[in-house]
């Protein structure tokens, strides 16, 4: 897929965000489908921490000097450390807006990047930074779908309706 393609798709990605995180009441933001799972407060945090601190930082990392250290980061830990479950709402979300908005702003001004260059990775492997680019795009895939799996858990189980006439989950 083109470069363009995925920075088209990030851009875009930032409204399917902004809908998913709208309309949802105090109640459902900490609700969570099973006590181990994220609700939809930490998925935010998380997208809004990795907006900020991973994704773009990297590829522009990789893009300037692919040698370069990247610097050491936790997403799984900022749960508990960064207190995702004490974070305002709306303010992360305004945050997390915001800096996708500036992230697309910097990539569609990048002339002629190198998307080859590559980092070594010591868990990944060689990352190019169209790999990171592309990378990116499916870690929003992925939240989009668990935004969404747990919006229908929630009705599921809120409604106390049979959700089989919807069709198969």
């Amino acid at each position: 897929m083109e470069e363009t393609v995925i920075i088209k798709k990030l851009a875009a990605n930032k409204g399917v965000f902004e809908h998913l995180f709208s309309h949802v009441s105090p109640k459902e933001i900490l609700w969570r489908p099973y006590p181990e799972h994220w609700c939809i407060l930490e998925i935010l945090c998380h997208l809004h921490d990795n907006e900020h601190e991973d994704f773009m930082i990297r590829v522009k990392s990789v893009l300037d000097n692919p040698a370069r250290p990247f610097k050491s980061i936790e997403p799984g830990q900022w749960v508990k450390e960064r207190a995702y479950l004490e974070q305002d709402f709306n303010e992360k979300l305004d945050s997390f807006l915001r800096k996708r908005v500036e992230s697309i702003q910097w990539l569609e001004r990048l002339e002629t990047p190198t998307w080859d260059n590559t980092y070594h990775h010591e868990t990944f492997g060689k990352l190019t930074a169209r790999n990171l680019l592309t990378n990116w795009l499916a870690h929003d895939n992925l939240h989009i779908r668990q935004i969404t799996r747990i919006k229908y858990l929630y009705l599921k189980e809120k409604s106390g309706e049979n959700l089989n006439y919807a069709g198969n989950w």
